[in-house]
């Protein structure tokens, strides 16, 4: 019978000794794998709403900036080829990609979702294209008001044709500056998501491996 007991009580310690083991052998993997990811992701979501911002203040400001400029090719219509941007309409349909995209990072930045993410990444994908495009636009048209302030010296009014130039160059250089601000913003949000995404695709497969 004490053999029995003997024999009885080696399993027991044996299957408690065993318990600690298993359960710091998680800790560890949590403590090497999951936190290191959680504060990478909100680093991300912080600076995802600060480009976002950043995105919205721009657009507005080119909306703002084309809106006046409308105003003065109708006060100034004898001198419309200084405001050679509104015919193509940038200043209006340009800053609607940047403020909506600018929303959307913001947005999933504070509730990131699966269609929140897609919707955002392809919104910069587009606000990218339509940067490109506008800064095409206006550097076009700053070319052709240099060479329409030759054009000033044959006209009427010589004084005011060579203010409205000078004044058209101004914002047309505003509203430069800040579409390739827009374009680098919407470049690195569009590179931030790949490489998160492609990083998160690496840990799914390597979670398994470390879990065994």
């Amino acid at each position: 019978m004490a053999s029995q007991e003997v024999g009885n009580e080696e399993p027991r310690i044996a299957s408690t000794g065993s318990l600690p083991a298993s359960q710091a052998e998680p800790e560890v993997i949590n403590n090497s794998v999951y936190q290191p990811i959680g504060e990478l992701q909100n680093h991300l979501k912080e600076k995802l709403q600060a480009f976002g911002a950043v995105q919205i203040l721009s657009g507005a400001i080119i909306l703002v900036l084309g809106v006046f400029l409308g105003s003065l090719r109708n006060i100034f219509h004898f001198f419309s080829v200084f405001f050679f941007i509104f015919y193509t309409a940038y200043p209006l349909w340009g800053p609607i990609f940047f403020i909506v995209s600018g929303s959307l990072s913001v947005v999933t930045g504070r509730k990131p979702t699966r269609a929140l993410v897609q919707n955002t990444f392809g919104m910069n994908i587009a606000s990218a294209t339509v940067a490109l495009v506008g800064f095409v636009f206006l550097s076009i048209n700053l070319a052709v008001n240099k060479q329409s302030f030759k054009n000033c010296e044959a006209s009427q009014s010589q004084d005011l044709c060579i203010y409205v130039g000078i004044f058209s160059n101004g914002l047309m250089s505003i509203m430069l500056i800040l579409t390739l601000l827009e374009l680098c913003i919407s470049i690195s949000v569009s590179a931030m998501w790949c490489v998160e995404s492609s990083r998160n695709s690496t840990e799914v497969i390597s979670t398994p491996s470390n879990s065994v």
